[in-house]
């Protein structure tokens, strides 16, 4: 027989359920290890929650994760599309994906995978699987903070037996307002108003990397790469929001502002777009699902770049 999972203070479980966390009153959310294991041992087994191994290497899944997670690489939701690399699918595909994984309106969702070093990043993968479900109307997510390297840390039991969830029902209705357009980002671009955030490292916002086929940033965008929010020992654990509040004033992110994330395949557009609409809980807040992959091939590879240029509040 396994061993069962180990029980956490009771009092823990009930303080959760009391405030809400399995009642689906809060969109997406960040939840601590402890908090997420407390969500599985939930004492009615119909009201644990769905959990999802976002991570891109299968073979990490086999090697070790969340008991009862269910691997949903992040990358089978994307696919070359008019020549462009990792367009998001369409919708009765992805709707498919999602269903397969367990998706389900009536349950709670833990996402999570690893990557507490850079250049390792899969708190993007979670942030991208998070955005995916909410734009096809799943209500109630929570992000493991710290992923499996701060689960593992607090000695928190992992396990490689397969599990699969059986088949989802998604919403009837989705989000698909949360996502931007090109036409939108150029009318974005530029007004006093709004503001368009490039979540890339500095040095591909300049156009020093090695990667882009053109150099550089949609003009009018600042500079903000999602790794200023994230702990430097883990960057899967999101930094204190007192801390990630004066950074983003700093670099003149506020919540009055009509924000637009984008970064190079909308990944780490993805973590800005759920950090600032979800746990800052900014107003309007939307991603360009594009990104630079799209927006530098588009009309003949004509759309304005600029290049050069500083972090924000830096």
């Amino acid at each position: 027989m396994k061993p069962p999972l180990p029980l956490l203070v009771p009092q823990l479980l009930l303080a959760l359920l009391a405030s809400g966390l399995c009642r689906g009153d809060v969109s997406v959310s960040i939840v601590s290890p402890t908090e997420a294991m407390a969500l599985m041992q939930a004492p009615d087994a119909s009201a644990r929650p769905v959990v999802l191994d976002t991570r891109g290497g299968y073979k990490d899944y086999f090697r070790g994760h969340l008991p009862g997670a269910h691997h949903i690489n992040f990358d089978t939701l994307r696919g070359t599309d008019r020549a462009v690399p990792v367009q998001y699918l369409p919708d009765r595909l992805t709707k498919t994906l999602l269903k397969r994984a367990g998706a389900d309106r009536r349950r709670t969702h833990l996402v999570y995978a690893t990557g507490d070093r850079l250049p390792n990043d899969e708190i993007l993968s979670t942030s991208m699987v998070v955005y995916v479900l909410e734009k096809f109307g799943i209500e109630d997510i929570r992000i493991v903070d710290g992923g499996l390297a701060e689960w593992q840390r607090q000695g928190l039991p992992v396990v490689r037996e397969y599990f699969g969830n059986p088949p989802g029902r998604l919403p009837l209705h989705g989000n698909p307002g949360i996502a931007a357009d090109v036409r939108a980002v150029r009318a974005h671009a530029g007004d006093p108003g709004r503001l368009l955030i490039d979540a890339r490292p500095l040095n591909e916002f300049q156009g020093n990397d090695d990667v882009w086929l053109r150099k550089g940033h949609i003009p009018g965008a600042i500079s903000f790469h999602w790794a200023r929010l994230m702990e430097e020992g883990n960057t899967h654990k999101f930094r204190s929001p007192q801390r990630n509040k004066a950074e983003l004033v700093r670099a003149g992110i506020t919540p009055d502002k009509d924000i637009i994330c984008y970064c190079g395949t909308s990944r780490e557009g993805s973590l800005l777009y759920v950090y600032l609409k979800h746990v800052l809980g900014y107003p309007r807040v939307r991603l360009y699902e594009g990104s630079m992959k799209e927006y530098l091939w588009l009309e003949n590879q004509s759309l304005p770049v600029e290049r050069g240029g500083r972090a924000a509040g830096r």
